[in-house]
C-alpha cells in the first residue's frame, strides 16, 4: 500500500561535513533560507518558453543518446576496418563510462558555473568526440573519440533534468519527463537504425559525420535561452567538487572491464591479467565509497543521501534496469544480423519499435501521475510488463522466431522502460528537497550510466565465452578450426565467406551463446522490479513552491 508523508514532518536526522543535514526519510535538510534558483519561484514560465528552453536542450539529448547506441550495429565494418573484433567493448563502453564519470559532477558544477556554460561545455566536448569518432584510422584513436564524446553527450542528459528541475512544478514534471525520456528513447532506440542505415548508404563514418551540425545548432540555441544565473557564486566552491571520487568511479569501471573483456577472450580466465584486473577494480570501488563518504566535501554520489530508501531503491532499479536495456540493444541487432540473416539497417529497423515502446510508456507515465497524484499502482504494472518482455524474449528468440513476435516483445520492452525512466525520476526527485535534486539526479544518471557499461560488458562476456565454446564444440576438431573461429568471434561479415557445411553449426552456436545473454536479462529485470518494489511514495505538488 502507498505512503504519503506528510510534508511538516521533515526532521534533520544526520549531518556531513559541513554542518549541513539529511532526512534519512526524505534526505531534506532542515529549514534554510530560501535559496533564488528558478524553481523557487512561484512565477512558472509560459508553455512557450518552457517548449523553446526545453525543445534546444531535447535537439541535443536526442543526438546523446542516438551516440550511444550508434555502434551497436556498426560492429562488423568498424571491426573489418581496424581488424579488431575485442576492441568492440571498449568502442562501445567507452562512451558510457565517460557519461558515468560525468554526470556526478555535472550537478554541482552547474550549480556553480550556471547550466549555460555547462551546456556550452558539453555540446563543445560532444562534436569535438563525434568528430574524433569520424576521423579515426585505427581503434585506439576511435575509443578516445567515444570518451571524449561521452563526457559531453553524459552531461547534455543531465543538464536537461536539471533545467526541468529549475522550471517545471513536480506534479507537472510527469508530463515533461515523460516528453524527454521520449526524445531519449527514441534516439538509443534509433542509434542502430541510423548506424545501419549510413554504412548500407555510405560508410560507418558519415553516421557520425552527420551528427555533428545538429549538436553544433542545439548547442547555440540551448545557451541562448538558457539564461539564468548560477545558484552558487563562490569559485572556490570548485576546489569540494569530487573529482577524486570520480577518478575512482571510472577506475573500478576501466579494470572491471578489461577483467570481463578479457576473461576467457583474449586471455584465460584464471590468467594474471585478469586477476589484477578484477583485483583493483574493487579496490577502485572500496576506494570510491571511502572517499564519498570520509573525504569528498561534496559527494558526487552522498552515501548519506542513499540512506533515503525511495532515493536508494531508485537508483538501483535504474542500474539493473538500464544494465537490461543496453544488453538487449547491444546484442539484438547481432543476433538478428547472424541467426535472422539481415543486414545492419534491417537489423536496426527492429529497434524502431522498442522505440516507440519507450515514447509511449514514458508519456503515458507522466499523463498518468499528473491525473492522479500517484505512481504506485502504475509502478507495479510497469516492472510485471519488464519482466515479462525480457522472459518473452528468452523463451522465443531463436532460428525460428517469428518477425512479428520480435517487434511485440521489444515493444513491450520498450513500453516498460520508457515507463520506469518517467517514474523512477519522480519518485526520486519528490523524496528530496529542491536544493538536493541535481545532486539525487546526478546519482541517478551515474547509475544508470555504469548500469550501461556493466550491461555491456557482462554481455559481452557472456556471449563471447558462450560462442567460444559452443564454435569448438562443434567444430574443434576440423583443419584449420582455430583460426576460422577465430575470425567468425571478430567478425559478424566473417559468417558469409564461411564454407557451408559449417553455417548452420555456427548459427546454432550463435543462437545458445545468446541465450545465455537473454538469461541475464531476465534475471536482471527481475532485480530491478524488486528494486523499484522499495520505493516509498511521496507527494506531488502542483507549483514550484514546496
Amino acid at each position: 500500500m502507498a505512503v504519503v508523508d506528510d510534508e511538516t514532518v521533515r526532521q534533520p536526522l544526520l549531518s556531513d561535513h559541513n554542518g549541513q543535514t539529511y532526512d534519512t526519510q526524505n534526505a531534506a535538510p532542515g529549514d534554510e533560507a530560501p535559496d533564488e534558483s528558478p524553481a523557487k519561484d512561484s512565477q512558472e514560465p509560459s508553455t512557450a518558453h518552457l517548449l523553446a528552453t526545453m525543445g534546444s536542450i531535447w535537439l541535443c539529448t536526442f543526438f546523446a543518446a542516438l551516440d550511444s547506441t550508434v555502434v551497436a550495429t556498426l560492429s562488423g565494418p568498424i571491426s573489418a576496418d581496424f581488424k579488431s573484433g575485442t576492441a568492440f567493448s571498449w568502442i562501445a563502453s567507452g562512451y558510457v563510462i565517460a557519461n558515468a564519470a560525468c554526470q556526478p559532477l555535472s550537478g554541482k558544477l552547474t550549480d556553480i558555473y550556471g547550466r549555460r556554460a555547462g551546456l556550452i561545455f558539453a555540446t563543445s566536448f560532444f562534436a569535438t568526440g563525434t568528430l574524433i569518432c569520424s576521423l579515426a584510422q585505427n581503434a585506439e584513436v576511435m575509443i578516445l573519440g567515444r570518451v571524449i564524446a561521452g563526457m559531453g553527450g553524459g552531461c547534455l542528459n543531465t543538464i536537461s533534468a536539471f533545467v526541468g528541475s529549475d522550471l517545471i512544478p513536480l506534479r507537472k514534471r510527469g508530463v515533461w519527463q515523460g516528453i524527454a525520456n521520449i526524445v531519449f528513447g527514441a534516439g538509443m532506440s534509433l542509434g542502430g537504425v541510423y548506424g545501419g542505415f549510413m554504412h548500407s548508404r555510405f560508410n560507418w563514418r558519415y553516421a557520425f559525420y552527420l551528427q555533428i551540425p545538429f549538436i553544433v545548432l542545439g548547442g547555440i540555441c540551448s545557451s541562448i535561452m538558457v539564461n539564468f544565473p548560477p545558484k552558487e557564486n563562490d569559485m572556490k566552491k570548485v576546489k569540494r567538487v569530487d573529482f577524486l571520487g570520480a577518478f575512482a568511479l571510472v577506475t573500478a569501471l576501466v579494470m572491471l572491464l578489461l577483467g570481463l573483456n578479457s576473461g576467457g577472450n583474449t586471455v584465460p580466465w584464471n590468467h594474471p591479467i585478469v586477476y589484477s584486473s578484477l583485483s583493483l577494480s574493487l579496490v577502485g570501488l572500496i576506494s570510491f565509497v571511502y572517499i564519498e563518504e570520509r573525504v569528498a566535501s561534496e559527494p558526487i554520489i552522498p552515501m548519506r543521501l542513499l540512506l533515503n530508501r525511495t532515493v536508494a531503491a531508485s537508483c538501483i532499479s535504474y542500474f539493473f534496469a538500464t544494465m537490461s536495456v543496453y544488453t538487449l540493444i547491444y546484442y539484438a541487432p547481432i543476433y538478428l544480423q547472424v541467426v535472422r540473416s539481415l543486414s545492419a539497417f534491417q537489423a536496426g529497423t527492429f529497434l524502431i519499435s522498442q522505440s516507440a515502446g519507450v515514447a509511449i510508456g514514458s508519456l503515458s507515465s507522466g499523463f498518468i501521475m499528473r491525473a492522479v497524484g500517484s505512481w504506485w499502482r502504475w509502478n507495479i504494472f510497469v516492472q510485471l510488463l519488464f519482466v515479462t518482455s525480457a522472459s518473452c524474449i528468452f523463451a522465443t528468440f531463436d532460428s525460428s522466431v517469428h518477425p512479428i513476435s520480435t517487434y511485440v516483445y521489444l515493444f513491450m520492452s520498450g513500453v516498460a522502460y520508457g515507463a520506469l525512466l518517467t517514474v523512477n525520476l519522480v519518485s526520486l526527485i519528490a523524496a528530496v528537497d529542491h536544493e538536493y535534486q541535481a545532486v539525487a539526479t546526478s546519482a541517478s544518471y551515474a547509475f544508470r550510466s555504469v548500469g550501461g557499461s556493466l550491461g555491456i560488458a557482462i554481455g559481452g562476456a557472456i556471449f563471447q565465452n558462450l560462442l567460444k565454446h559452443q564454435l569448438y564444440a562443434h567444430f574443434g576438431d576440423e583443419p584449420g578450426a582455430e583460426e576460422q573461429i577465430r575470425r567468425i568471434r571478430e567478425s559478424v561479415d566473417e559468417i558469409k565467406h564461411i564454407p557451408a557445411t559449417w553455417r548452420p553449426g555456427v548459427i546454432e552456436s550463435y543462437v545458445e551463446a545468446m541465450r545465455g545473454v537473454w538469461a541475464a536479462t531476465v534475471l536482471l529485470a527481475i532485480l530491478t522490479a524488486i528494486a523499484s518494489f522499495m520505493m516509498k511514495e511521496h507527494k506531488l505538488h502542483n507549483t514550484l513552491r514546496r
